[in-house]
């Protein structure tokens, strides 16, 4: 299986770092690719960004993905459930997308295309801590499914 994370903008060095090291963590387990696309110009309105920038990102979605999007308003998942439906994801050996908007989140379009929808939680975190954050839950996910150590959790 392939894992796409398609995220909006550059990261800064330090969270470039952190992102960079659950990247290589996961590769031991599955073949995970980052996409990262322009932010748009912050002389629209908030919902002409939004529209903009998650059309850039379904141009890199790959056919027959499934698409998790991250917004507020998705689900939130504890680290064994998301390990649960990585195990899912794997068993349909479809390319796996997921995509993080910008500092003004996703359009609704890009929402409503998504498969499932995943909240962080309540807080409002920086695009570029999200993007830590996902990566180092999805390493998290597989050594769970492996039995590995790293997960502290009940």
């Amino acid at each position: 299986m392939e894992i796409t994370l398609l995220a909006v903008g550059k990261l800064r060095p330090f969270y470039r770092d952190a992102v960079d090291e659950y990247l290589r963590r996961i590769q031991r387990y599955a073949k995970i690719v980052e996409r990262e696309i322009r932010e748009s110009s912050r002389t629209g309105s908030i919902s002409e960004i939004n529209l903009d920038e998650s059309a850039q990102l379904l141009e890199k979605i790959p056919a027959r993905a499934t698409v998790i999007g991250l917004t507020r308003l998705g689900a939130g998942w504890s680290s064994p459930e998301l390990a649960e439906r990585v195990d899912r994801w794997l068993l349909e050996a479809r390319p796996l997308v997921f995509a993080i908007g910008g500092s003004t989140g996703l359009d609704e379009m890009f929402i409503a295309r998504s498969h499932f929808t995943w909240s962080l939680g309540p807080l409002t975190l920086p695009h570029e801590l999200a993007r830590v954050v996902v990566c180092e839950q999805l390493y998290r996910a597989f050594t769970i499914l492996r039995g590995e150590p790293y997960h502290k959790g009940r």
